[in-house]
């Protein structure tokens, strides 16, 4: 390599402060070793650290313009080639790691841009040619190393799973973890917040009131509460009472000529599984339409409007499936009935809030106002997206080039099953008066802290990326006039520091109750069985024992002890409008067409990294394969990042889809190209276990259970799965689908 070569190339792209996150870093290294942050550190610093050093400064490099200007030393296409390698290199039992010492010196010390491109050529030089020319499987990933300043962590919701059959067992422990860290109860403004807007609600509650005390005989005494209350609170007798008091409320208010605008039935199905939803999900009560009266059998998850249950656990399981199979939902009502005592809940995509309780029998009107609401409210006023409207095609308006747009939706392509998170819809649509120019809706809810999707696309789009879903229109969704996000507008500026977590609760008393039999695979939080046995002590707030009231039937379910700080978290309603309309590599019509899609979606991510784009969520969700099926493309830059910028976004999470993640990062390894590239590797492996044909898909009860692991575990797993040649060949040959059978050779 001629120094001019180098000089010029470093001249016209200059490295800049694109190292100074590895010098950064360097000093956390020294920290956690216990030495100076000083060159001559380096000296003190085990094989182990070094290797982990010299791979952050080599993924550092990669990233640079001038690493695909400058010379491959083995006849490649540049040097980036060469630095691909670098991990094999390193990792080998032959590599004396006192190599690393020039180059990571030459960075921390600030040399000049030819001098730290030179020290480069040094290590590549020596080591290129002992490699070999065979494919070879990458070392295993080390344990994780300080984590950058941009990092932020990896949470996993119910929205994350892969080809999951979507069993309580399994799902209960996540949703837990999913909701738990933003659960508020007790909080006083959610009656006030949800209820107290309703017209007329303080004139239909006092008709409806007057109505039952005025019966002979009376079915209502301010001393005595309701006639007909099961005093042993078996489950069924709850159930048929509020069922039976439901459809009284609605005569009475009939009676008095208050007719809600579209009537509401309530159902009762604790033991009948509900149509709509993946797996089998039964509901004890709820509120649901009622456009035609049809018969309770008819129902599914799509009618449901306010579910209601006697434990928490389930009622959040509830909204899941309601979120699930209502795509315009953007939050929703609940209520708990445990014994006598009535709580009710908000879900949104930032977690729950539970009000204070209250005692039906004692607070009468209270009870009566909460069902008349619910069966009063309008549709917005139960969580539904104003913003999509119509009733055979549905249709949205956005503000584009000065003009308004409609622009009209043909169907749902894409959801994520969850109750917090993202929550990203999207829908296939087209310009009003325009049936060939396809788009896609997308929505999510992202923390307000993390940069727009759109904003970031839309610099890719004009940037010319290839193989990337292209940019067409992106906004933040508006609701009554203000942004729709989940404390101010969805949650209606309720006191974010009001109510308290769970978590942190006081307890005083104890009682025996049915135990916990389900788990997850990683041994986290546990989920309340129907069919349980067992018995465990638990704590329980004074507050929620009356010593007048019988012991449940099926007690309220209780949450674990664990560390609470407020921190004001926000979610933002964004909604961005794409060009490309693609389907899944699963619906490819050849396994030719798998491969396509993938080499497309390579093609894209490294066609937005020459744009200094980071995608960092590659999923078989994300890698489209277009109608033609003769190309492929990225999509999805949620979680995407610019390389050169300075800090985290401050968001306290990403979420990413855990079965495809690449092993140093579910390690915790700061997250670099590599991971990605890995991660096309886990897409094309989960592919060829899944898919069976053009639409078909498959579930491997072994590899659904990679959804539920912890990282650690799962990290693990993957280690031994591809680590030796001949286990990982035998488990290709006993996993693959009659259908992928053709890409043996390329896996």
């Amino acid at each position: 390599m001629a120094d001019a070569s180098v000089l010029e190339i470093s001249k016209a792209k200059p490295i800049g402060k694109r190292l100074d996150a590895f010098r950064d870093s360097f000093s956390f290294v020294c920290e956690g070793a216990g030495v100076p942050e000083a060159l001559e550190s380096l000296d003190l610093l085990g094989k182990e650290v070094l290797q982990n050093l010299g791979l952050s400064v080599v993924s550092a490099l990669q990233t640079l313009p001038a690493s695909r200007l400058l010379r491959s030393t083995r006849g490649d296409k540049n040097l980036f080639n060469d630095l691909l390698r670098f991990p094999t290199i390193i990792g080998s039992d032959d590599f004396d790691v006192k190599r690393i010492g020039p180059l990571l010196w030459t960075v921390l010390n600030k040399d000049a841009d030819e001098v730290v491109w030179h020290k480069v050529y040094d290590i590549v030089g020596q080591s290129v040619h002992k490699t070999s020319g065979e494919p070879s499987t990458p070392p295993p990933s080390g344990p994780p190393r300080t984590a950058s300043f941009q990092q932020t962590p990896w949470t996993f919701n119910t929205g994350s799973f892969a080809d999951t059959s979507d069993l309580r067992r399994n799902v209960d422990p996540i949703l837990k973890d999913e909701v738990e860290d933003n659960l508020k109860i007790d909080h006083p403004e959610v009656f006030d917040t949800f209820l107290g807007q309703i017209p007329r609600l303080h004139e239909m509650t006092s008709a409806v009131l007057q109505s039952y005390r005025e019966a002979e005989p009376p079915l209502f005494q301010e001393d005595v509460g309701w006639v007909g209350w099961p005093k042993k609170c078996e489950e069924m007798a709850v159930l048929q009472f509020l069922r039976r008091h439901v459809d009284q409320f609605q005569q009475f208010a009939d009676d008095h000529n208050i007719r809600p605008s579209k009537r509401r039935r309530c159902i009762t199905t604790p033991n009948k599984p509900i149509p709509g939803s993946v797996s089998k999900r039964k509901l004890d009560v709820g509120l649901a339409h009622n456009p035609n009266n049809e018969a309770e059998e008819s129902y599914d998850w799509s009618h449901i409007l306010v579910p209601g249950e006697l434990t928490w656990l389930d009622l959040v399981r509830y909204a899941r499936e309601i979120f699930s199979a209502q795509d315009t939902q953007r939050f929703i009502l609940g209520f708990t009935l445990c014994g006598s005592i009535m709580r009710l809940w908000e879900f949104d995509r930032l977690g729950v809030v539970g009000s204070m309780p209250f005692d039906i029998n004692k607070e009468g009107e209270r009870f009566v106002s909460v069902v008349l609401g619910y069966l009063w409210m309008s549709e917005e006023e139960l969580g539904y997206d104003s913003t999509i409207a119509g009733k055979g095609r549905r249709f949205t308006s956005i503000q584009r080039d000065g003009r308004i747009e409609r622009l009209c939706l043909e169907y749902l392509i894409k959801r994520q099953r969850s109750v917090a998170g993202r929550a990203t819809r999207c829908w296939k649509a087209f310009v009003e008066n325009m049936p060939d120019h396809w788009l896609v809706v997308k929505d999510s809810w992202e923390y307000e802290e993390r940069p727009e999707e759109g904003l970031l696309l839309k610099e890719a789009t004009e940037a010319g990326v290839k193989n990337v879903v292209r940019y067409y229109h992106h906004e933040t969704v508006y609701v009554d006039g203000r942004v729709d996000d989940v404390l101010d507008n969805v949650r209606k500026g309720q006191n974010d520091t009001a109510g308290r977590n769970p978590l942190q609760r006081r307890a005083v008393h104890t009682e025996s109750v049915t135990s916990p039999t389900t788990s997850s695979a990683s041994g986290r939080g546990r989920g309340r069985s129907r069919s349980s046995s067992r018995t465990m002590t638990r704590k329980r707030s004074s507050r929620s024992i009356h010593a007048s009231m019988p012991p449940p039937k099926r007690p309220c379910s209780d949450f674990p002890v664990k560390q609470d700080t407020h921190q004001r978290r926000n979610r933002v309603h964004r909604r961005l409008i794409i060009q490309d309309v693609g389907k899944s590599i699963y619906e490819a019509c050849s396994p030719r067409g798998i491969l396509t899609g993938l080499l497309g979606g390579i093609t894209g991510h490294e066609s937005l990294l020459n744009a200094n784009i980071l995608h960092r969520d590659i999923s078989v969700g994300n890698v489209m394969l277009n109608m033609a099926e003769d190309d492929g493309f990225l999509i999805d830059l949620d979680l995407a990042i610019k390389l050169d910028r300075k800090n985290a976004s401050g968001a306290p999470s990403k979420t990413g889809t855990k079965v495809f993640m690449a092993i140093g990062a579910l390690y915790g390894d700061d997250h670099n190209f590599m991971h990605d590239l890995e991660s096309f590797f886990w897409v094309l492996f989960w592919t060829y276990i899944h898919c069976t044909g053009p639409s078909g898909q498959r579930r491997v009860s072994k590899f659904e259970a990679w959804n539920f692991e912890t990282t650690k575990n799962l990290a693990k797993i993957k280690t031994g799965s591809v680590l030796e040649d001949d286990k990982f060949s035998k488990e290709v040959e006993e996993n693959i689908t009659t259908y992928c059978a053709p890409l043996i050779p390329c896996v």
